[in-house]
């Protein structure tokens, strides 16, 4: 096992030398006088939701100065901002009881306020010369290398309040949406438990006793669910509050800005419609036995007669491999060097330039994630790691996201706004990589099983329990639009959509009804339903690998290309380019049979 002291943090200082330093404060004040440049210059011309016929450009040529006036000061201003965001969040997510950190993000909320009423005016006002774009893009510049974005930021203007109203909702998200964010976050990652293993009793970080669902031994494993359940009950109704805080300010928002439901802004903001989502959901739901079969296996390998919550992440067969930290980093680079050496050596600058936190510990957030800073185009990755292989394929996943940052460079910040959707494209293939070497080496049906095991987990979150997530999520914007609920009503309908999308696959006795509580998914100001996309990534980066397998080396450029324009098009679109129609069940079909392969091997194997 790899020793915990050994695992690495994060280095921070080639952006900044620290939250207190020079460097640091001089850039903070650098964004503030770009903010008022960029608010000077939208008033100089006129730039404005009521902006009157008299003040609007006279020409197509003038129209295209403007644009492209605005669009260069913009990207400018959120190459700069977007770094420090992410410099502050690498403190407030590693060390919850960082206070300067706290302080220093909450200061940065107030930039970030006048940064989105600025895109209000803009937005408000491209409404109001819609009709004049088409012109003003015929002309070359920045206008003519952004109309994507111009057009989309058009049409979403549909969708608006008037500019007071939206200037307004900005400010008040800090005391509603943020505020109930950070709430979640600071309560999530401050709860330990208490918690005797091998006689010693330690008090364990929350992240940490999760971890322990992985043990292999099955009354740890219950017994870490249980000890897991009952410090979710001590902090429930603070979390309950910060659910009907951010969900009903979502609800009030979309009903003033004429919003169908909350999935329709959910849906723009993933560049996918309604007859694509219709289509994976229903492909999924389709396939949903062939995962309760492989569920309904496990618990049968286990000796039991139907699988417990606490034993969905139960290691099978044997893994013989229990990976130091060194090793991980040698097998996913060796790994990744077998589809490309851009890749392979993206993954070797992050391990030697620590762009990675390892280590588990109080006040770190729990899961994984990887976050861009754009000023040293470089990236940032978190994780929990334990040793074991699923955290081999967490790492590869998050470099993944690292190496799509990569493809992006050259791009400015406008032209990079990725959805969430296509967001997972690079991570599910990275991950594909590493889980495909691991098979193919595997010393045996039992190792071989046991890596199965590991990838059938996680697909099984990302289809069966990401589907329990939508269905929850839906429910409680659809009940919160009525009236607030109860920490019982949250676990009521948790319970409910767990039920109908693991049905038998799991025992009805053991589920977790206390989900809602800890993924912060749900949490997110601005960003709902951040669930299906995790199973759109699986299954486009699955059927993106199935090319690749058939083209090789080939498939390299027009992929790579792919990542780099994953904010210059529609989901559709971009899709179209390999051939793909994401409209259609059929592709969503193929994806799920690849997966389901891997389900029948599994129960194969004895």
């Amino acid at each position: 096992m790899t020793s915990s002291g050994t695992l690495p943090h994060w280095d921070l200082s080639n952006v900044y030398p620290g939250l207190e330093s020079p460097q640091f404060a001089q850039a903070v004040e650098h964004v503030k006088t770009k903010l008022t440049e960029l608010e000077k210059y939208l008033a100089h011309h006129h730039i404005a939701q009521t902006t009157p016929e008299t003040s609007l450009p006279p020409d197509s040529a003038a129209l295209e100065q403007i644009l492209s006036g605005y669009l260069d000061q913009m990207n400018a201003l959120l190459r700069l901002h977007e770094t420090l965001e992410a410099y502050v969040y690498c403190f407030v997510t590693t060390d919850s009881y960082n206070t300067t950190a706290k302080r220093v993000q909450s200061e940065l909320d107030l930039v970030d306020v006048r940064v989105q009423q600025i895109k209000i005016k803009f937005q408000g006002w491209i409404g109001r010369i819609a009709s004049l774009l088409p012109q003003a893009l015929e002309h070359p510049g920045s206008a003519q290398q952004h109309a994507f974005y111009l057009k989309e930021r058009a049409e979403q203007s549909k969708y608006m309040m008037s500019e007071a109203e939206e200037s307004l909702a900005s400010e008040l998200g800090l005391s509603g949406e943020v505020a109930w964010s950070k709430l979640q976050g600071t309560v999530c990652s401050q709860v330990t438990v208490p918690f005797e293993k091998d006689g010693v009793v330690e008090n364990l970080p929350i992240t940490a006793l999760q971890n322990l669902h992985h043990d292999l031994n099955a009354t740890i494993r219950r017994r870490a669910y249980e000890a897991e359940l009952a410090a979710w009950e001590t902090v429930r109704e603070p979390l309950a509050a910060a659910l009907n805080g951010v969900k009903g300010h979502v609800v009030t928002l979309n009903q003033r800005r004429g919003r169908t439901d909350a999935l329709h802004s959910a849906l723009d903001q993933d560049r996918i419609d309604r007859e694509t989502l219709e289509a994976m959901l229903g492909v999924m739901q389709d396939h949903l036995p062939s995962f309760r079969k492989y569920l309904k296996t496990k618990a049968a390998r286990l000796g039991n007669a139907a699988l417990p919550w606490w034993d969905i992440f139960a290691p099978v067969g044997h893994v013989t491999r229990h990976f130091g930290f060194q090793e991980a980093q040698d097998y996913i680079i060796t790994q990744f060097g077998t589809f490309s050496d851009r890749l392979a050596n993206l993954a070797r600058r992050a391990f030697e330039n620590h762009w990675i936190d390892a280590e588990s510990r109080n006040g770190k957030q729990g899961g994984a994630f990887c976050t861009s800073v754009p000023t040293v185009d470089e990236s940032r990755v978190l994780c929990n790691f334990d040793g074991s292989l699923d955290q081999v394929f967490t790492i590869a996943h998050e470099l993944g996201h690292a190496f799509h940052n990569e493809c992006k460079v050259g791009k400015t910040r406008l032209q990079t706004i990725t959805p969430m959707t296509l967001a997972e494209t690079a991570s599910i293939l990275c991950e594909t990589i590493v889980t495909n070497a691991s098979l193919a080496e595997a010393a045996g049906p039992e190792e071989e099983l046991g890596i199965l095991e590991t990838y059938l987990v996680g697909a099984t979150q990302v289809i069966v329990d990401i589907m329990s997530r939508y269905l929850f999520e839906k429910e409680v914007f659809e009940r919160r639009a009525k009236s607030e609920l109860s920490a019982d009503d949250f676990c009521e309908i948790m319970l409910r959509c767990q039920q109908a999308t693991y049905g038998d696959g799991l025992d009805p006795n053991y589920l977790h009804k206390y989900m809602w509580t800890w993924k912060p998914h749900y949490y997110r100001p601005g960003l709902s339903f951040y669930n299906f996309p995790y199973a759109f990534g699986l299954l486009f980066g699955t059927g993106l690998y199935a090319i690749y397998t058939q083209r090789k080396s080939s498939f390299v450029p027009e992929y790579e290309t792919l990542l780099a324009s994953t904010g210059l098009g529609t989901a559709a679109d971009l899709a179209a380019r390999f051939n793909i129609d994401i409209r259609q069940p059929a592709f969503w079909e193929g994806s799920l049979q690849i997966i389901e392969k891997r389900i029948e091997r599994y129960t194969e194997i004895r």
